[in-house]
């Protein structure tokens, strides 16, 4: 499969040694090989699942979302690397005297690929359908405030808020703008089925080219993207693999044909052994954590819980599975970001645990991701055995787990899963819905709840950990993901070259 991708890439120069390189790895197992595949320009990044959809009304999946925002789309603003607000779609804003009002001013030349211009008319229907129940979009209630979107002109658009605000929501970041004109006549609850999520039309600064499910994305470079909005890239083409077996995935990252992947931390100290690679691990608004369904008995018991998170050493599941690239926590929101609570002290007490539970045996199954050996849920469940607790563990891919976590029916008692989080801490509020609580509007108390009753254990605070061909260069990962310099990745012929920045 990997062999065929990267065949059919324009720039794959190097038929020969790449199809001798890929039958070592996919055939043999092979871990390394001598010859590498010359792609020039392309680069190619693995993704472990499929990108679900370039819909950001509609998608979940954490690198989808940065696709469309780094790559496909545009958002009306965007963080630098200090976390501070940089125009991007939008040129300028400008508040009203009684801060209830935000107008944008857009861009008035970017077009889309089809050559209709962008206009205001666009962040008006994407924010209204963002608002409507009818479209699910995952961060709705972040919009719950906003009263009236108006069209002063192409280029301008005005949002008017409930009470004052005196920061540009978060939420602006994060929402990348769609083409009113491509869903003119799609209603907002078939947005999931839209005939443009097969065939996507951007505005960012590359073109979507093709798609094949559970295999790849293709994105060509567009060398007209304009100036103001941050140039054309310097690669020409990204191309998104999607390879789901982690063996597979390290084996064809050290035979040089893929340019990044992330890594087990296991295998971290492995591939920095190799030459031509590097290894990044960048802090992640991503917390793991044991997601209860308190519709569920026992699970609607606080005593329960409590007695999980007692039980649980998050040290030894950091130090003994992560290997160290990770932070064990108590708490949803990792440190530095506005508007954490200070922690509380979190401790590690089996003996209390067993207090709690008082004699009784309680059997609980974990919902998590996956096909393979599970160490984070076996490590989890044998923590739990030795307190008086009875866990099976269920693995399920990924559609099928988001299915049964997040579809009506709420079909599980504890979901083992990755958290994302967002800068304006708007995740916790359909954080704690999901357990079947009343979430409260305020970070601050959505917090408390949290560490009063306990409906979500957490375990650690992320960090990602990539492999990449130092072959690309100009690659920065931080707090915003994997690819917010995605435009100025450049890639030289494969060399042991440096991350200059």
């Amino acid at each position: 499969m990997l062999r065929q991708i990267v065949e059919d890439a324009r720039d794959a120069v190097s038929s020969g040694s790449m199809l001798r390189c890929s039958t070592m790895v996919l055939l043999a197992g092979a871990v390394a090989c001598s010859e590498a595949p010359e792609r020039g320009d392309t680069i190619l990044f693995a993704s472990g699942a499929d990108l679900q959809s370039m819909n950001p009304l509609v998608t979940v999946h954490p690198l989808a979302k940065q696709v469309q925002r780094y790559a496909l789309l545009t958002t009306l603003v965007r963080y630098d690397a200090d976390l501070s607000l940089q125009p991007y779609l939008a040129s300028s804003w400008q508040w009203s005297d009684d801060h209830l009002e935000l107008t944008f001013t857009i861009h008035a030349h970017l077009m889309w690929d089809d050559g209709t211009p962008t206009t205001a008319m666009d962040v008006a229907w994407t924010l209204n359908a963002a608002r409507d129940p009818r479209a699910g979009y995952p961060r709705s209630s972040d919009l719950a405030s906003v009263t009236n979107i108006e069209i002063g002109s192409d280029t301008t658009v005005t949002v008017t808020f409930d009470h004052p605000l005196y920061a540009v929501p978060d939420v602006f970041t994060d929402l990348a703008i769609l083409p009113a004109h491509h869903f003119s006549d799609v209603r907002l609850e078939d947005l999931r089925q839209a005939p443009w999520n097969q065939h996507p039309i951007g505005n960012g600064p590359f073109r979507f080219i093709a798609h094949e499910p559970n295999r790849r994305w293709i994105f060509q470079a567009k060398p007209d993207f304009p100036e103001a909005l941050g140039g054309p890239p310097a690669m020409d083409r990204f191309i998104v693999v999607v390879v789901d077996e982690p063996t597979t995935k390290l084996a064809a990252l050290t035979a040089g044909e893929l340019d990044f992947a992330g890594i087990s931390p296991a295998h971290a100290e492995f591939v920095r052994r190799d030459a031509r690679l590097d290894v990044t691990d960048y802090p992640l608004l991503f917390t793991y954590g044991m997601v209860f369904n308190t519709r569920r008995s026992p699970f609607d018991d606080p005593s329960i819980r409590r007695a999980v998170s007692l039980a649980i050493d998050r040290r030894q599941i950091v130090d003994g599975y992560l290997f160290g690239f990770g932070e064990p926590t108590w708490q949803a929101v990792p440190e530095g970001v506005p508007g954490r609570l200070p922690p509380s002290p979190g401790v590690h007490d089996p003996d209390s645990a067993r207090t709690l539970l008082d004699g009784r045996s309680v059997a609980l199954e974990l919902l998590t991701v996956g096909s393979g050996e599970a160490p984070l849920e076996q490590m989890i469940q044998a923590q739990l055995a030795a307190v008086g607790f009875r866990v099976s563990i269920r693995q399920l891919e990924l559609g099928a787990f988001l299915d049964r976590v997040y579809g009506p029916a709420h079909e599980f008692d504890v979901a083992v899963m990755g958290i994302p989080g967002d800068l304006a801490l708007g995740f916790l509020r359909p954080l704690i819905e999901l357990t079947g609580v009343a979430a409260p509007s305020s970070p601050a108390e959505a917090q408390e709840l949290l560490r009063a009753s306990a409906p979500v254990v957490f375990l650690y605070h992320a960090r990602g950990v990539s492999g990449r061909n130092r072959r690309v260069r100009h690659v920065v990962m931080d707090l915003r993901g994997e690819l917010p310099t995605l435009t100025r990745w450049d890639a030289s012929p494969m060399s042991s070259g440096s991350n200059d920045e």
